[in-house]
Parts: C-alpha cells; sequence; structure tokens
C-alpha cells in the first residue's frame, strides 16, 4: 500500500505535467510503451509483454468512438449507499426510492448478520428496485468457506447479480469451490487482493466471476493494468472498489481507461460509488442518472483542498483536537 501510495502520486504529477486527465495519459501512450511499465515477474506464465503489446494494439483502434460514447453516456455504475447496516427499514425504502428517481440500476446490500434479517433486508430492496435492476450482496469477508457457501445459497432467492468477499481475500482456493458450488451466482473479490500475483492464482484457478481492484491496495497504475490485461486474456470483468476516502476520484480513470484500450467492452461493468466525502477533494467525481462522468481536469482527481488537510491532519488537526 505505500507503494501504492508512492506511485499514485508519480502518477498524479505525471498527469499533471502532461496538462492531461490520467485516462487520457494512459489512452494516449504506445502500447509498447504502456507493456513497458509492467513488471512481468511471477506473472509471465498468465501475461508476456508481447501478449500485453498485442492485446493493448487490438484496442488502439477506435477508442475515441468509445470516448465519445462515454463522453455522451458516462460510464455505468452501482451504489453502495442504499444497503448499509444499522439502517431502519423506512430508511432503506427511502434511499432505494430516492436512487431508483435518480438514474440507479445497480444497487449493493451489506450482508453477514442473522440471515433472516438478511433476507427481510434484501426482500425490501428487491421489492423497491424491482427484478429489472441488480442487487448485489456483500459479506465483507465475514465467513468461512463451507458457511460462505450455504449462506451464499440461501440469498440466492433475491437474486443477487454477485456475491463480493464471501470468505478471507487470502483463500484462493476456497473462492474456487464456493464459485463452482454457488453457481450461477457470481463471486466478487479484489478489493483486499494486495498484489498481481494473487490475481493471476484467482483467475487461473476460475475463482472469481468479477475483479475488483483498489487503486490503493496494489501497485497503482503499473500493477492495475498488469491485472485489467490478465482479467481481459481470462474474460473476467473488472469493476473496481470504490468505498472508500478518494477511491471513486482515482478508479474513474482506471475504468475509463480500461474500457478505451484495455477490454474494450462495458458489458458487466460498473464503477462502486458512495455518497460521501467527495467535498474534501479539488476534483470530485461528478455523477449524473447513475454513471461516472468523464474527468477533465490534469491528473488523477485526487488532490485534497489544502483546508481539509490542515483540519483533518493526525495528530495536530482541528477535527482531532
Amino acid at each position: 500500500m505505500a507503494c501504492g501510495a508512492l506511485l499514485n502520486a508519480v502518477w498524479d504529477l505525471y498527469a499533471k505535467a502532461e496538462g492531461k486527465p490520467l485516462w487520457r495519459l494512459l489512452a494516449e501512450m504506445e502500447p509498447e510503451d504502456l507493456a513497458e511499465i509492467i513488471d512481468y515477474r511471477y506473472i509471465s506464465d498468465a501475461l508476456t509483454k508481447q501478449e500485453a503489446v498485442t492485446m493493448l494494439r487490438e484496442q488502439r483502434n477506435g477508442w475515441e468512438v468509445r470516448l465519445a460514447e462515454l463522453e455522451h453516456n458516462g460510464y455505468p455504475a452501482y451504489t453502495t449507499s442504499v444497503g448499509w447496516y444499522g439502517f431502519s427499514d423506512d430508511k432503506v425504502r427511502s434511499l432505494c426510492r430516492e436512487a431508483i428517481a435518480d438514474g440507479w440500476t445497480h444497487f449493493k446490500l451489506k450482508v453477514g448478520g442473522d440471515l433472516q434479517d438478511d433476507l427481510r433486508r434484501g426482500r425490501i430492496v428487491r421489492e423497491e428496485i424491482g427484478l429489472g435492476n441488480r442487487l448485489m450482496v456483500d459479506a465483507n469477508q465475514l465467513w468461512g468457506v463451507d458457511e460462505a457457501i450455504k449462506r451464499t445459497q440461501a440469498l440466492g432467492e433475491l437474486a443477487p447479480w454477485w456475491m463480493e468477499e464471501p470468505t478471507s481475500p487470502d483463500d484462493i482456493l476456497g473462492h474456487a469451490r464456493i464459485r463452482r458450488e454457488v453457481a450461477p451466482i457470481r463471486i466478487a473479490t479484489g478489493e483486499h487482493v494486495h498484489n498481481a500475483v494473487m490475481f493471476k492464482q484467482f483467475l487461473q484457478a476460475g475463482a472469481i466471476d468479477v475483479c475488483q481492484i483498489d487503486n490503493c491496495r496494489v501497485a497503482s497504475v503499473n500493477e492495475i493494468l498488469a491485472i485489467m490485461l490478465m482479467a481481459t486474456k481470462f474474460a473476467v470483468p473488472v469493476c473496481p472498489h470504490a468505498g472508500g476516502v478518494g477511491l471513486c476520484e482515482y478508479v474513474q480513470h482506471l475504468s475509463i481507461f480500461d474500457y478505451l484500450c484495455v477490454s474494450g467492452s462495458l458489458k458487466d461493468r460498473v464503477i462502486e460509488y458512495v455518497d460521501h466525502l467527495h467535498e474534501h477533494f479539488v476534483s470530485p467525481v461528478q455523477i449524473r442518472r447513475g454513471h461516472y462522468r468523464v474527468p477533465h481536469e490534469a491528473g488523477y482527481s485526487i488532490e485534497i483542498k489544502p483546508e481539509s488537510l490542515e483540519r483533518f491532519s493526525f495528530p495536530n488537526g482541528v477535527a482531532w483536537r
């Protein structure tokens, strides 16, 4: 994570020096130059440099057309803000109705408490959003493998689009077994997967249906590019995790670049969105009708306002005193 923090800052400075948003900086780089930034040590059995160049070269043509589509429609998102634990039933209903009215079509619910309580809450969300919209459930690594299988199967009545983090993020073979036994419910993980080697093994083992990269968990663009290319090779969509401070600002650039130059596809791809703490950023994400708008400010969109840094810096910020 420290390596990721340092490299994120370098990429932000690089994009600002070029006067471009990070996604455009990457999209305008030659495939050979992009392939050069990846460390293939330990992953060459799943992705070679030549494969990376070939894949990037294949998507080179037409990225401007895809960009025009994104400028018009935005990049599809899902909201996590309707389904936190601790919300009353009335609040869940109210938030779902507000989100539907605001154009959202993908919703995530936290699960892992009492099963009947999870089902009750899930039925409320499903009732409010209907069967035409997608519901995902997220256990945040709570269960062992056997329990994860039973609980996921029990939650199947909610018709979840995916089950997220059903068990330890380090348990690759456990995820593979869960995925086999709960199909057709899709298995998603990745926000706590800490390097490209582990992602390689998840993909090789057929352990995940959704690759949830985290911009601050791995070593920034260099490692994320390798992960996105491997996911594309294994036909697994990348849907970044963005449930933390600033992650929405970061990952919009990654998903836009993925669509423009890596996968070339929006099929089954969404970016997570949470609606808090964006006010602390100089260039906060812009959401319209459940879609991320394409950012145009130079950099990685992650610069924090000086007054926020001063107020919340630990341990001497006013907020701590």
